[in-house]
């Protein structure tokens, strides 16, 4: 598994004289962590033997509240004994849980474009992707449409397990309901399993309606969810999955290998998590979505690249189609003229004219940045 462009690994030099904006990943200094995760934490340090080692799941007075929590949250409820556990970030909790369900020579389908550690886990693990397209290049208010004929024929060639994101990263489309509710069918029908990260299902712009799958697919679903992106909290590495028992149970088995336990102390960040203070979640969404909107504009205006409007998360995918088969060349011309970071389009699929932006930002920065992308992609 080749890490070289993977978000964060980019080395090369940044141009001078200018304010770096870095588009891999978010500004956690533009936006903070919840006042009650900073607490928490700082508690957790204090008081020491409560927190500082767990059982392998987690411990158990956290599972309790975000089985509560997120049972209310996703539309189904949740056993904090036997469905929960808190991993090492979602990142870590993404590995363990296809660890658990994909062996050698397996079908896996992956929807594209897509988060980028879903097909590299897979390759990882010697079983092979097989992708599904997301239709995204829509109109203007046009829902993006997954491919359900080619999950159908995935399903049918011998695939057994589906994954996703919802947000989708890169794009930021939300899947219709409709769609979700065709997995959750396809899934019964084949006698498949679907892993869904839904890091960013909090954050939902224009009062767009949001559907959970495990709503619909309790017992075929695994959800990957936490604080680390919406509530700027990756730096606690501490996410959550929820899943059928015999699931979790051999994620368990295998996180007792690789690391024991997510730390300790930093379990604590889920303790205010779905519950902090009135109104701090709604404007954290309207801060996100003012960025949006003002990128959106500068890039809309341009002739030589297109986007579509983010429905949820943070990400941005710019297609500059001038790009295609020169896709590093352009990112960096981007760091070394214009001194801005973005992730190749590659990383997320077969996508070689592409590129995606993280605009968890700093406001002013991140629109300066945007108009020097548009000045270089018009001279690349």
């Amino acid at each position: 598994m080749n890490a070289d462009h993977a978000p964060g690994q980019e080395q090369s030099h940044v141009a001078q004289g200018l304010r770096h904006v870095d588009f891999s990943h978010g500004d956690v200094s533009a936006f903070p962590p919840p006042p009650e995760v900073i607490d928490a934490v700082t508690t957790a340090l204090r008081d020491g033997g409560r927190y500082a080692y767990s059982p392998y799941r987690g411990h158990t007075f956290i599972r309790e509240l975000v089985a509560q929590r997120l049972g209310a949250f996703t539309g189904a409820p949740i056993d904090p004994d036997r469905e929960v556990i808190v991993t090492p970030g979602t990142q870590g909790g993404l590995f363990l849980a296809l660890s658990a369900l994909v062996e050698r020579g397996d079908k896996v389908a992956v929807v594209a474009p897509d988060y980028f550690a879903n097909r590299k886990i897979v390759e990882y693990l010697e079983a092979t992707p097989i992708p599904v397209d997301l239709a995204y290049r829509t109109a203007e208010g046009e829902p993006a449409r997954l491919d359900l004929d080619k999950l159908r024929t995935a399903f049918q060639d011998g695939a057994r397990l589906l994954v996703f994101s919802n947000p989708n990263n890169p794009t930021g489309a939300i899947y219709t309901a409709d769609d979700i509710e065709a997995i959750a069918r396809l899934a019964a029908e084949f006698d498949a399993f679907v892993v869904v990260d839904q890091l960013y299902s909090r954050q939902i712009f224009d009062q767009r309606p949001f559907t959970h799958l495990r709503a619909h697919a309790r017992e075929r679903c695994l959800t990957l969810i936490g604080p680390s992106k919406t509530e700027s909290v990756s730096g606690c590495r501490v996410g959550v999955a929820v899943a059928p028992s015999e699931i979790i149970g051999r994620m368990e088995q295998l996180q007792g290998i690789v690391s024991l336990r997510t730390a300790g102390y930093m379990q604590a960040a889920l303790e205010p998590w779905l519950a902090e203070a009135p109104g701090w979640l709604a404007q954290r969404i309207t801060e996100h979505a003012r960025i949006r909107d003002d990128l959106h504009e500068v890039f809309s205006a341009s002739a030589h690249l297109s986007t579509r409007r983010t429905e949820g998360g943070s990400y941005l995918f710019l297609d500059v189609p001038t790009a295609k088969g020169r896709i590093d060349d352009l990112v960096r011309q981007l760091r070394t003229e214009a001194a801005v970071t973005v992730t190749r389009g590659p990383e997320f699929g077969d996508f070689p004219e592409s590129v995606r932006l993280n605009f968890s930002q700093d406001h002013r920065a991140a629109v300066d940045a945007a108009h020097r992308i548009v000045d270089v992609v018009a001279r690349f």
